[in-house]
């Protein structure tokens, strides 16, 4: 048998990193909490970006939580850094003129 640490902490990891839910919760009521906070995790990360949120507008929130979902939160700061670079990564932001002249120094 568990201890209860280790319930809360899989919770948590249900809830947040796509973990197992533990035995005895409710699936869709922890869709529901995951979804909410995953959401305000959107929100903490868009106040680091306004620039970005604006720029993607709409798709700010699909292209967020599509990105983390699966992905424990370390703190928004890390987790504004982190989705720029997969922005970029996947086309959706331009990369910096520092970042392309960077790439060809490196190569020669």
């Amino acid at each position: 048998m568990s201890t209860l640490g280790e319930r809360q902490e899989a919770l948590i990891r249900a809830l947040v990193a796509g973990g197992e839910l533990p035995e005895g919760f409710d699936k869709d009521d922890a869709a529901v909490v995951s979804t909410a906070l995953l959401r305000k995790r959107a929100g903490e990360v868009a106040h680091h970006l306004p620039v970005v949120r604006h720029t993607l507008g709409d798709r700010y929130l699909r292209l967020f939580t599509a990105w983390a979902d699966g992905r424990p939160k370390t703190s928004s700061h890390a987790d504004a850094q982190a989705f720029v670079a997969h922005l970029q990564d996947i086309g959706e932001l331009p990369r910096s003129p520092w970042h392309q002249r960077f790439r060809r120094l490196s190569r020669k």
